[in-house]
C-alpha cells in the first residue's frame, strides 16, 4: 500500500525559493541532477564534492540551463573526516539553516584499504555522512522543516551488516558485499536517526531514497561486471532498460520535497525488482527496520567519529 500517486515528475516538485539545499558528490551523475533540479526549482544548493575542479564544471553545467542559480561549491571528502569537519564549519558558518540535507555521494573500491582501521568503503558511506549530517544537524533543525535524505541502494537487501568486522579481518573482503553492507547500514542509519528526531519532537524527518538501475558514472568507475555493463555496447543495448541519471535522481527529489513524504519512508522505482520506474513509496528490508541493529549501529558510529548529535 502506497500514499503515493503514480507518475511523479520534476514537474511535480514545488516552487523551492528560499530553501537552501546540500547536496554531496553532485558533480556528477544523480548527485548533478539532482542538484540541477533543485536549482532549477529555485533552491540555492551547496554543492559538496570531493574535486573543486568536478564541482566547478558542474556547476557551470547547471548554470548553462539555470543561468540564475543560486551555487556554492565547498569541498567535502567523506573519507577525510578533516575533511568532513571542515566543510561542515564551512556551510554552518554561511548558512544557519539548511532545509535539505542530501547524503548522495558513494563508492565500491575493488581493493580493501583501511582508514584507522575501517574498510575505506564503510568509512565513505555510512562513517562520512554519520558524521557530516551530525555536524550539520543544528542548521537542519533551524529549517521549518527539515529533511535529512540518505541515498541507499535495492542491493542493500543483500547487505549483511557485521560491525565486529569492518576492517575485514575475519571475511574475505569482496567489492559488492562490502557495499551492499554500506547501502544496508545507511538505511539502518535513516530508520534510527528519524526515530531520535521523533523522540525529541524535531519537525525534522530523515528519509531515504534507491534510484534502482541507472546509467552513471558510479558504474563505469566501479570496476568488474559494473564497468563491463556500463561500457559500450552493452551500455546502448542496456540503455532501454535502466534509468538515465536524470530519472535515477527522481526517487532522490520525491524523498526531499514531496509533502506527503513520512519520517523512515524509502523511495524507489516501482518497476519490475525496483530496477526502473516512477518513484514510489517502497519497502525496505526487516533488518533495516531493526531497532536493535540500528541503536548498535548508532553507537559504533558515534565511537568511530566522535561526533554527538544534538538529538535524545
Amino acid at each position: 500500500m502506497t500514499r503515493s500517486t503514480p507518475g511523479w515528475t520534476a514537474a511535480d516538485m514545488p516552487d523551492l525559493r528560499g530553501r537552501t539545499a546540500v547536496v554531496t558528490g553532485a558533480n556528477s551523475g544523480i548527485g548533478f541532477e539532482t542538484a540541477r533540479m533543485l536549482a532549477e526549482k529555485g533552491a540555492r544548493v551547496v554543492l559538496a564534492c570531493r574535486n573543486p575542479g568536478k564541482a566547478a564544471l558542474a556547476g557551470d553545467a547547471i548554470r548553462s540551463a539555470v543561468p540564475d542559480a543560486d551555487l556554492h561549491p565547498v569541498r567535502l571528502d567523506l573519507a577525510d573526516a578533516a575533511s568532513v569537519r571542515g566543510a561542515a564549519a564551512e556551510i554552518g558558518g554561511e548558512f544557519d539553516r539548511i532545509d535539505l540535507l542530501v547524503n548522495n555521494a558513494g563508492a565500491a573500491f575493488g581493493t580493501l584499504t583501511l582508514i584507522d582501521g575501517v574498510d575505506r568503503t564503510f568509512v565513505t558511506n555510512q562513517l562520512g555522512p554519520f558524521a557530516f549530517t551530525g555536524l550539520l544537524m543544528r542548521q537542519v533543525l533551524a529549517a521549518p522543516a527539515g529533511r535529512i535524505v540518505t541515498v541507499t541502494s535495492g542491493g542493500h537487501e543483500l547487505g549483511r551488516l557485521d560491525l565486529d568486522d569492518l576492517a575485514f579481518a575475519d571475511r574475505r573482503y569482496r567489492r559488492w558485499p562490502a557495499y551492499t553492507q554500506t547501502k544496508l547500514a545507511n538505511l539502518v542509519f535513516t530508520a534510527e536517526l528519524q526515530r531520535r528526531l521523533a523522540a525529541g519532537g524535531e519537525r525534522a524527518i530523515a528519509v531515504a531514497a534507491h534510484p534502482g538501475a541507472a546509467s552513471t558514472e558510479f558504474g563505469r568507475n566501479s570496476g568488474g561486471f559494473m564497468r563491463v555493463l556500463s561500457a559500450p555496447p552493452l551500455r546502448w543495448l542496456l540503455a532501454p532498460l535502466v534509468n538515465t541519471a536524470a530519472d535515477g535522481a527522481l526517487p532522490t527529489l520525491r524523498a526531499a520535497v514531496d509533502p506527503e513524504v513520512r519520517g523512515g519512508d524509502l523511495y524507489g522505482p516501482r518497476g519490475v525488482h525496483g530496477v526502473k520506474g516512477r518513484p514510489e513509496r517502497v519497502e525496505a528490508s526487516a533488518t533495516a527496520r531493526d531497532e536493535a541493529a540500528g541503536a548498535l549501529l548508532w553507537e559504533r558510529c558515534e565511537q568511530l567519529t566522535g561526533v554527538r548529535y544534538p538529538l535524545p
